[in-house]
């Protein structure tokens, strides 16, 4: 069964509403044109900036954010996978993207696993654990065209999360991301593509739109590989608005072909220290 794909790739601003009604824009955009599922980036209503988080933060029980997005998934009878937010719960805030089925309701919520720590001298600095709480669960929903699971960004490095994910029998992984100018050139395309042939499923990484006058600076170039590890549709900088088919039924057909994963030496992969 094919699923069509809907790519909202979205210029952030420091104006929540501007956000909110450029997402419903985009969104609508996707629908008319046929979408099924439409995935939107990460922090898509908030900058990536760290003291922002907490002035754009909502609680998921009272969002004027979720509010949005259930109504326009209940509206164009789409599945709706919201990028990411800042939640706040309690005293907490968390890096979370929330899922909605056709009916606007709330299928799933990914709280990000692995925060973004990180200090490169002279290019860029970040520390979400400065006022962020990490996730501490693994995260799919299930559909008419098969499972899928959901990660945010930085949670793309760590290669023993995706095979859980498989694990569990997802075949598509959704992963609203923002990358920046260091990370993005170096590591963005090739991390996707690697996670698609080590785990023989879908990668689609959702990425805001690049704005140069922003605080952190988004990579852009949103990104479906395939099963096979070839680039499906790649965006480039600009905010973009793009429908890509998927037949997720090529998972099998590229398992079968080549079973790495029933190749799998699991009685193997335990450290029991080296032999001499």
């Amino acid at each position: 069964m094919e699923l069509k794909l809907g790519i909202c790739q979205l210029k952030v601003t420091e104006v929540k509403e501007e956000n909110l009604a450029k997402a419903e824009k985009l969104i609508s955009q996707a629908a008319a044109a046929g979408a099924e599922l439409i995935v939107l980036p990460e922090m898509f209503n908030c900058p990536y900036q760290q003291d922002l988080f907490s002035q754009f933060a909502e609680n998921a029980t009272n969002s004027e954010t979720l509010t949005l997005l259930a109504g326009l998934a209940r509206k164009h009878h789409c599945y709706l996978v919201g990028g990411s937010i800042p939640e706040r719960e309690g005293p907490n805030l968390y890096n979370t993207c929330f899922c909605f089925d056709r009916d606007g309701r709330i299928i799933a919520r990914h709280r990000k696993i692995h925060l973004f720590d990180i200090e490169i001298p002279g290019k860029i600095a970040f520390k979400e654990s400065a006022v962020l709480q990490a996730g501490e669960e693994l995260t799919w929903f299930d559909t008419e065209f098969g499972r899928f699971g959901v990660v945010i960004c930085y949670d793309l490095r760590f290669p023993e999360l995706f095979r859980l994910l498989v694990d569990a029998g997802v075949k598509a992984v959704l992963i609203p991301a923002a990358f920046n100018l260091t990370t993005g050139p170096a590591h963005w395309e090739v991390l996707m593509r690697s996670r698609a042939i080590d785990n023989q499923v879908y990668i689609i990484g959702v990425s805001p739109a690049r704005n140069t006058t922003a605080s952190y600076v988004a990579y852009g170039h949103s990104i479906v590989v395939d099963p096979w590890g070839s680039v499906l549709w790649e965006a480039g900088e600009v905010e973009t608005v793009e429908i890509v088919p998927v037949e997720l039924s090529n998972v099998e057909a590229v398992r079968q072909s080549l079973p790495l994963l029933a190749h799998r030496r699991s009685d193997l992969y335990q450290l029991r220290g080296c032999r001499k």
